[in-house]
């Protein structure tokens, strides 16, 4: 039995890497090895299948075997989410319950960008009404837009779906100026997360209870720090915190999985590198980060 926090919690997750072997093969030793060293942390569960992943690198068995590997690996100790990133929901909903068989106690799926027109029962709240209520585990919408500073999704859409019964936390998007509006939106019963390192003490400030972060991967215990800190009141000890992470997370946005596994391979775990063709870090590179890590104090 997983362990899955009461929803008013603070919760923070973070995109679980796949180590790789020389051969470009996935390590599912290596990964159930970090999955047992982030036990040592308060990171409350992983993000399988997502970004952080390489999911685009990765096949559709790789994908079940990694989720398989940490719902095996944790012991009941944390949680499983699996990404699902597709516009079908017929497709979204066979991947929860295959994703459910080996191990995921919750799925996060991305807001998919659906044309609208005109008819509601081709629209994303027709999209997830057709998984939430299907779905064998929780849902998890991420409002991630393939561009940035893009919307796949009204207020009132995001409101109607968080409304659903399956429905856990809503991860905000990087554009944060939109977002802000969200939270008067959002049903009481679902979770808000913050999404980026650098938008953690923004994030609490509109009501996150939580973060789903590749920073997290880093240093899980200082971002609950941050929001903690924010929820109650202490913005000047939160924002200490905050500006000395800005460093590291501004690098590891910009260099993307590369510098998320150079980090971790920094603090002791056995990150690899990038799946090719994507390029792993230089030694100059990992320099700059390491003396981020040490400004931000995780060094």
């Amino acid at each position: 039995m997983s362990i899955i926090p009461p929803r008013k919690s603070i919760t923070v997750v973070a995109p679980t890497p796949t180590p790789f072997n020389e051969d470009d093969s996935p390590s599912y030793e290596l990964l159930a090895e970090n999955v047992q060293k982030w036990l040592g942390t308060g990171l409350s569960g992983f993000v399988v299948g997502s970004y952080g992943g390489e999911e685009f690198h990765l096949s559709s068995e790789e994908k079940i075997q990694t989720i398989r590997t940490v719902a095996e690996a944790h012991k009941g100790q944390r949680f499983v989410i699996a990404g699902i990133d597709t516009p079908s929901p017929t497709v979204a909903l066979d991947l929860a319950e295959k994703y459910a068989s080996v191990g995921a106690d919750m799925v996060r799926v991305r807001i998919p960008n659906i044309p609208k027109d005109g008819r509601q029962e081709n629209g994303i709240v027709s999209y997830f009404d057709k998984l939430v209520d299907k779905s064998p585990i929780p849902v998890i919408i991420i409002h991630q837009p393939k561009q940035p500073m893009s919307v796949d999704a009204t207020p009132e859409e995001v409101g109607q779906i968080s409304s659903m019964d399956n429905v856990y936390a809503y991860i905000i998007s990087l554009n944060y100026r939109w977002e802000t509006q969200i939270p008067s939106y959002l049903h009481e019963s679902t979770q808000l997360w913050t999404c980026n390192g650098s938008l953690l003490l923004p994030g609490a400030m509109i009501g996150a209870e939580g973060a789903c972060l590749f920073f997290a991967n880093w240093a899980p215990d200082l971002c609950r720090e941050v929001i903690k800190l924010t929820r109650e009141g202490d913005i000047e000890e939160a924002n200490e915190i905050q500006r000395r992470l800005i460093s590291s997370d501004f690098i590891g946005m910009d260099k993307g999985v590369a510098a998320l596994k150079a980090g971790l391979n920094l603090l002791g775990y056995r990150a690899t590198v990038p799946r090719r063709p994507t390029r792993a870090l230089t030694r100059l590179e990992i320099a700059e980060l390491e003396n981020a890590f040490k400004e931000a104090g995780m060094l």
